[in-house]
């Protein structure tokens, strides 16, 4: 692929997927399905390894994994929240999806997505007692509160809707893969010019506003106009929770 502008991606990857998940929930479950899918599937995973002692050191490495990574899984199981190393990581998942653009999925695992939402039901009787625990960090509580609601009003998929976990863990890889490496653009990776011309574009479209933009790109036929816009929806599709390039529109 031709070099990507820094305005699109600028930081540093090291994984593709991080897994946040409470451990005494999920890990010898759920988690394990979709670690082991993730696995197969040649998709490079941080996972916390549970033999490691909770501490500065760790707490640091975790945080870098997850600016790290490229997509991040979220897995609200009912104790998710009672863990404020969870909590942590979730605040800054959602941080990197907005100063990085990281992806992030969430995961119902046996919790009703409202309950996250909203922080109602046993899982925000969890919730609850980290707040008791952490009444005098205000500050830190309302962050917590923030990352849950806005995680939650992801697009993401509920366990309930799933008869076996395996089938749920392989349908969140497949989606993964297809956002790492999609089939659907095959646009030459040696385009000699090409950056010049995506360089020029991407300011045009406002790339994280809530905008709808519409950038025409003309000229006489056969000087690669199609092939710019290839080449420039092949950088930004992984931004997006869906693409379509339809080629050829008028003579089909």
């Amino acid at each position: 692929m031709a070099s990507i502008s820094s305005s699109i991606i600028p930081f540093k990857t090291t994984y593709d997927v991080f897994l946040s998940f409470r451990g005494s929930d999920t890990r010898p479950n759920f988690t394990s399905h979709i670690y082991a899918a993730l696995c197969r599937n040649h998709i490079s995973t941080f996972i916390d390894d549970n033999s490691l002692d909770r501490g500065e050191e760790i707490k640091e490495t975790l945080l870098k994994a997850i600016e790290e990574s490229k997509i991040s899984v979220i897995i609200f199981s009912e104790n998710y929240a009672s863990s404020h190393w969870c909590l942590d990581e979730l605040v800054k998942i959602m941080d990197c999806m907005k100063t990085k653009g990281r992806k992030v999925l969430p995961v119902f695992y046996h919790v009703d997505p409202c309950d996250v939402r909203k922080q109602t039901g046993k899982f925000g009787e969890a919730f609850g007692k980290v707040k008791q625990q952490f009444r005098e960090s205000i500050e830190m509580v309302e962050r917590w509160t923030t990352a849950l609601t806005e995680a939650a009003n992801l697009a993401g998929w509920d366990s309930s809707n799933y008869r076996l976990e395996s089938e749920l863990s392989e349908r969140i890889v497949n989606q993964i893969a297809k956002k790492l490496y999609p089939s659907s653009f095959s646009i030459s990776t040696d385009l000699v010019g090409i950056d010049l011309h995506i360089e020029k574009l991407l300011p045009l479209l406002s790339i994280g506003t809530v905008d709808v933009r519409f950038v025409g790109i003309w000229g006489m036929g056969g000087i690669g106009k199609t092939t710019i816009a290839e080449a420039l929806i092949t950088q930004i599709f992984d931004q997006f929770d869906d693409c379509c390039f339809l080629r050829n529109v008028r003579e089909k």
